[in-house]
């Protein structure tokens, strides 16, 4: 009984006086292209550090062995490229960020004998490819009049992930027919199709007001949250009827980039 107490007694001062994780930092999101750097900073007070290990999705790509006569060592594991140079036991320099990034982190930090104590940390990070432009609007015809089926599309850029369209007309929220989306070298294309019959009640000061937006984001894991928006308008401008079509396509495009951080 004594015994055990006794053990109990070390172990609960090893708790206290031994190896502390004091905070990881794995940057919710990077963008593609770019370095990460990913810290875990600890506290190993009385003990010596036998090992750092860094692990995407449960895959070891690094380790840090100061004992070792090359204490850096990596592991192949896809979407990993890791920068010794610039990294050591308390942080790890990914270079040139893929899609293939995104993953969950882990850094395992392990002191030597006798305590043989290990502390872990892990973060989420995604990795986005914003797109390199305004939705494009389009239309099957070049000019409408009343009564006319007003026919278009909204193509996003590529991007990841997808971007989300909203039509708009006159400010007012609508629904499309359809969309889909295009894959090309793990990048997407958003494309949306509406459909709507021009009706005078449509015509606001001789125009219609016609917006497409797209909208890539962070997912809600992230806690740091990114919004990229862009619209782009179309202006059906004039009065006319079935024999009479005036309604030429005037064309506008606005980039709006806002980022959000959640709490």
């Amino acid at each position: 009984m004594d015994l055990i107490v006794l053990l109990l007694v070390i172990l609960l001062q090893q708790n206290v006086n031994g190896l502390k994780l004091l905070s990881i930092s794995i940057p919710p999101y990077t963008f593609r292209g770019e370095n990460a750097r990913l810290v875990c900073s600890y506290d190993l007070e009385s003990e010596k550090l036998y090992s750092v290990s860094w692990y995407k999705d449960n895959e070891e790509f690094y380790k840090y062995v100061p004992s070792s006569d090359r204490s850096q060592h990596s592991y192949q594991v896809e979407g990993i490229e890791v920068d010794h140079h610039n990294s050591n036991s308390q942080k790890v320099i990914l270079k040139h960020v893929t899609l293939d990034s995104a993953g969950l982190y882990k850094c395992e930090v392990s002191a030597e004998a006798p305590s043989f104590l290990s502390v872990k940390g892990k973060g989420y990070m995604e990795v986005i490819a914003l797109p390199n432009g305004e939705p494009m609007i389009t239309s099957e015809e070049k000019v409408y009049a009343t009564g006319d089926i007003l026919a278009l599309n909204c193509t996003s850029s590529w991007s990841f992930p997808p971007a989300r369209i909203t039509w708009f007309i006159n400010g007012i929220k609508v629904k499309s027919v359809s969309e889909m989306m295009v894959t090309q070298r793990d990048l997407v294309s958003t494309i949306s199709s509406l459909r709507l019959e021009i009706g005078p009640d449509h015509l606001t000061e001789g125009r219609i007001d016609v917006r497409c937006e797209s909208l890539v984001e962070t997912s809600e894991r992230a806690t740091e949250h990114l919004q990229d928006l862009r619209q782009t308008h179309v202006f059906v401008q004039g009065r006319g009827s079935l024999s009479s079509p005036c309604l030429p396509l005037l064309m506008a495009a606005l980039i709006t980039r806002r980022i959000l951080t959640m709490d």
